[in-house]
């Protein structure tokens, strides 16, 4: 038995040793040639849109973005500020979107009182639109027939 299981080990090390360097090769860093230490800049991301101008959806079902700051916006399992809006009951007070009745629909299919438990951290689909450059350009387009 021992001897069997030596041999396993060493054909299993000669397996890992050979894959090694093509690995090692093949990595390259998104960032090019640059060193760290050369201080390069990261890209500006923090520029918010105005709530006038919503950036459109590029694809069908895509969530929304969000129109303005969040931050400091506290969304936890005791309380979500966005609600403090964009409830039915608030929204028109503030004139702001109001949920969709999909967000009442638990994960059963069934219609809620209250927003779903799947759908009540909003951040987790919607983000904050921004004026900025893409990290990665993106050549995406939406089918036709959904235009």
């Amino acid at each position: 038995m021992k001897r069997h299981t030596a041999k396993g080990l060493l054909i299993l090390m000669g397996l890992v040793a050979m894959a090694m360097p093509a690995q090692a090769e093949e990595l390259k860093s998104l960032r090019g040639s640059r060193d760290l230490a050369a201080g390069s800049e990261p890209p500006e991301i923090n520029r918010e849109i105005s709530d006038d101008r919503p950036i459109p959806r590029n694809y069908v079902q895509q969530p929304p973005l969000i129109p303005h700051k969040t931050e400091g916006y506290r969304i936890d399992r005791n309380y979500n500020k966005c609600l403090s809006c964009h409830s039915w009951a608030n929204y028109q007070q503030a004139k702001a979107t109001k949920i969709p009745p999909t967000h009442f629909v638990g994960r059963d299919g069934k219609e809620l009182a209250n927003v779903s438990a799947a759908r009540y951290f909003c951040t987790q689909c919607h983000v904050p639109q921004t004026d900025t450059r893409p990290l990665v350009e993106n050549e995406f387009e939406p089918v036709k027939a959904l235009k």
